[in-house]
Parts: C-alpha cells; structure tokens; sequence
C-alpha cells in the first residue's frame, strides 16, 4: 500500500493511547500499532510519556540513549527534532522517556499554558504520517498534555471485569479536555486486550464493551499470547520477534482498521 504525494503532503495525525489502568497493554499496543503501520507505508514517530519508559525500552532504546527526551521537550529544553531516535523499523522513530518525567507534574504546575506544552512542541513537527503518544497509567497532567495535543485517543481495554467501570472515568475526562481545551478531540477506538478465548468473562467483556460503545470497538481484539509478553525483554516489536505469531497477526489486523478509519477521517467521510 504505497504512500501517494497528497497524503504524504497532510499533517500528521496525533493519536494519544491512554488508559488510566496499568496493565491493559497500552504500551504493547503502542510499539506494535506504530510497528504494523509503518509496515503499511506509513511513517510513524511515538512519543514515549510514560516515566517508566517501557515503549522505550521495548523499541530496544537503551538508557544511556536517553539524554534528550520527552521530559526535555515537555520543559521547553529541546524541540522534537533534537529528541528523536530512529529505532530498527523503517519508517518508525521515538522520542524516548526519562527518570526525569517522573518529576514533571510538579515542575510544571506553575508554569503557564503547562496543559498545552506538548501540543506547542508538536506544531513543529513534520514529515510523519502519524504520532502516537503513549500516556502514562494514571489521568495526570502528563496525560493532559497528550489528550490536549491529540486529534484522537485510542484505548486499549483489558477484557476483565472492571472494564466498563474504569473507562467511563476516561471518557468523562476526555469530554472535559474536549470542552476546555481540544474541541476536536475524539474517541478513535476502543480495542480489547488480553483476549482469552478460552474464558467466558472475556467474551462477556466484550459484548458489553460492544453493547455499550457499539461500532467505535474495534473488530480486532489481541489475544493473550506469550509471544507479546516476551518480545519486550528483546528490545523488539512482537512483529519483529515472532511475527507468525497470533499476537503479530492481531496488531497487524488492528493497523488495517486503524489506517482505514483514519482514511475515511482524512477523506471528511
């Protein structure tokens, strides 16, 4: 699927990936999403927003690679440009975390315009089809600065018995970010992880999840699979570490419908 000039000539398109849970596969969701879109044509940069810099880490980005990364840039210290790694993926390149992110929020309480730094700093950013930013696990100003500076959020959500209950919080927040600060932000999906075909509450989830938020669901759901678990420890991309994997296949399959939902945005369907 190549890249045709009109395309490539359009801004970029930020999508936040955020949850307020821990655990739900949003990092994995991250590095293997920008892995299979990059392997569609596309050119992708990820924003690593997390302090514990797992996307990082998983793009097999080692600390001592790290001197120039998000914190920087959230600070005003470092444009884009200056932060940005290429990683082994054609196509894909990262702007890294840092310890000190940790420290952020509160260095930025009282600066002004602090909900707006990462979208200042994205303004200048050109030559990616899209950015993917991956939040931290809790709705902190972090995450503020990513949904402040999205056109989209995806949300990956773990098929487990809680699910409906915390993404709500999520949704409210993303309404009251929309309201204050982003008018055009929205909700680009919902796709389920740790799918367990084996486990009846998985599928009990994700009729609800369906019920609830109907065709905004993704078809495509990511299974538990070991091979996603174990691909991080090798600095890779399940794609790359096993990508005949069903874990692979899955994200794969999620990258068609994410790029195709984004065509239908960019063509004003």
């Amino acid at each position: 699927m190549a890249q045709d000039n009109a395309s490539a000539a359009l801004p970029s398109r930020i999508i936040a990936i955020a949850n307020q849970k821990g655990g739900v596969g949003k990092t994995t969701t991250a590095i293997n999403l920008a892995t299979a879109m990059a392997a569609c044509h596309s050119t992708v940069l990820i924003i690593d927003l997390d302090p514990q810099g797992n996307a990082s880490t998983g793009l097999g980005i080692d600390r001592s690679q790290r001197d120039v990364n998000s914190y920087h840039v959230l600070m005003g210290e470092a444009s884009i440009a200056d932060a940005v790694l290429p990683t082994e993926i054609p196509g894909l390149s990262l702007v890294p975390s840092g310890i000190d992110l940790s420290g952020a929020e509160i260095e930025l309480v009282d600066v002004g315009g602090r909900e707006t730094r990462l979208r200042t700093a994205l303004g200048t950013v050109h030559g990616y089809d899209y950015v993917l930013i991956d939040c931290p696990p809790s709705l902190n100003l972090l995450t503020l600065n990513a949904l402040v500076a999205a056109h989209a959020v995806m949300v990956p959500l773990q098929c487990e018995f809680f699910a409906l209950e915390g993404i709500s919080h999520l949704v409210k927040t993303i309404e009251r970010v929309k309201q204050a600060f982003n008018p055009a932000l929205e909700l680009q999906g919902i796709v389920l992880t740790m799918f367990d075909k084996r486990n009846n509450l998985s599928d009990m989830v994700a009729a609800d999840v369906r019920g609830y938020f109907g065709d905004k669901v993704y078809n495509t759901v990511i299974p538990r699979n070991v091979r996603i678990s174990e691909a991080p420890s090798h600095g890779k991309p399940v794609l790359i570490y096993d990508h005949k994997s069903s874990g692979a296949e899955a994200y794969i399959h999620l990258a068609s419908e994410v790029l195709k939902r984004e065509r239908a945005i960019r063509m004003g369907a």
